[in-house]
């Protein structure tokens, strides 16, 4: 059964609100959300040099801009296994693990997705 509550464009107004609140959130208790937001920054100019059309430097944007998402769900889980309870418990190691699993999967997908565009439009040059 569907819970009652705003629709149309009164939930989308909401709905904004809500991630306003959550990036603001992520901003003042996410150290490692800040430092991903400072990669962002870095790299931006930087995919417009590397990216030898706007599809690749489109693709390297998002890329980047993928480590941030997965941060924030990386996040999310933590403070619902904080939330939860401070002992130690498998379950709770397991799920903070796979988030930080996640965020590291993503950089990596960085790594050689930049290394890969970078070094075939290099060697392009030459």
């Amino acid at each position: 059964m569907a819970k009652p509550g705003a629709t149309g464009l009164t939930r989308v107004i909401h709905a904004t609100g809500y991630s306003m609140k959550g990036l603001g959130s992520a901003w003042r208790h996410e150290a490692a959300f800040r430092q991903k937001l400072l990669l962002i920054v870095l790299l931006t100019p930087l995919a417009f040099v590397v990216g030898a059309d706007l599809m690749q430097t489109l693709l390297l944007l998002c890329l980047a801009w993928l480590v941030v998402v997965v941060e924030i769900l990386n996040s999310a889980v933590e403070a619902v296994v904080d939330r939860i309870g401070s002992e130690h418990h498998e379950l709770s190691g397991r799920a903070k693990d796979l988030g930080s699993a996640a965020v590291f999967i993503t950089l990596m997908m960085n790594l050689f997705g930049w290394g890969a565009l970078a070094g075939r439009n290099l060697l392009h040059l030459w």
